[in-house]
């Protein structure tokens, strides 16, 4: 799906009751940065325009856009806008959890206001595709993050916390290979387990982690596996247990897990080493204040 030159569409195999579906969807093109955003003025019109302005675009040079929804949506997909009680809540939302765990850090400010977004962009569901799936959530060459379902707000609600939370990590962390490219042989950990950008999806969680990655997604490409790995660590509370090398296994399918998670511990490792070499932060010190504000 094309969208302002490169696009990142991020898929994921999430069930989501709120809406009783399985959601599948994929970060297609390698995304560029510097990419030019569509610039979109928008006036000053009310009190929370005001809050804006001020909170994020004379901050952060971080432009909120929460109107203009057909702007940020492909011919063919149908989306509701948000409502304007929400915007509010929601700017609190990524204020507390994507915003504030970074600046709580050592190095983690001047990292964030160096790589934030330009643009980040308010929808109020999903994005329905014409294919059946749903989209939850794009980014678009490192200058866009878009958020989906934010009519749905509810931060206690683990379901719509995560989609919020694995679209932003994800997409945040795809800034770090792009610039620095991704940690030596990282790809070759697990190489063998890789599927592609057309078949990633027919794989379930076990089958993925059998493989060593945390997610089927993050079998569709190197970058991808980068960002899942990073996504999953920063925002899951039980990370170790699901991903983390078991002692008590007496199945055999369990120490396939097993297998899988060793290669899914050498990765983050990698990472870990790479991110904090490469951007002065540590990943740790943000997945534990990530962690401090969850529920």
């Amino acid at each position: 799906m094309e969208k302002k030159g490169f696009t990142q569409i991020v898929k994921r195999s999430l069930g989501i009751s709120l809406i009783g579906l399985t959601t599948l969807t994929s970060c297609y093109k390698e995304d560029k940065l510097n990419v030019p955003v569509k610039d979109v003025s928008i006036e000053i019109e009310t009190e929370l325009d005001q809050y804006i302005e001020t909170n994020f675009t004379q901050e952060y040079g971080m432009a909120i856009r929460y109107r203009f929804v057909d702007n940020y949506v492909n011919p063919g997909e149908r989306v509701a806008p948000p409502r304007i009680e929400t915007v509010r809540p929601m700017l609190d939302f990524i204020e507390e959890f994507w915003i504030n765990p970074y600046l709580d850090v050592p190095n983690g400010e001047d990292f964030f206001r160096n790589h934030v977004p330009a643009e980040i962009v308010f929808l109020g569901g999903l994005i329905y595709n014409n294919d059946g799936t749903v989209t939850l959530g794009t980014a678009d060459a490192g200058a866009q993050i878009t958020f989906t379902n934010v009519n749905g707000i509810d931060p206690t609600n683990e379901d719509w916390r995560t989609l919020q939370l694995q679209t932003v990590f994800h997409e945040f962390a795809h800034t770090v290979h792009q610039r620095y490219k991704l940690p030596n042989a990282f790809e070759t950990i697990a190489s063998t387990g890789y599927t592609g950008p057309g078949s990633w999806f027919v794989l379930t969680d076990n089958q993925a982690l059998e493989r060593g990655f945390v997610s089927p997604y993050a079998t569709s490409s190197p970058n991808e596996d980068f960002a899942e790995t990073v996504a999953f660590f920063l925002f899951e509370s039980d990370f170790d247990t699901k991903f983390i090398a078991q002692d008590t296994c007496q199945t055999e399918e369990c120490l396939a897990r097993n297998e899988g998670r060793a290669l899914v511990s050498a990765k983050l490792t990698t990472i870990s080493e790479h991110y904090e070499k490469v951007t002065g932060v540590s990943l740790e010190s943000i997945r534990a204040a990530v962690q401090n504000r969850l529920p």
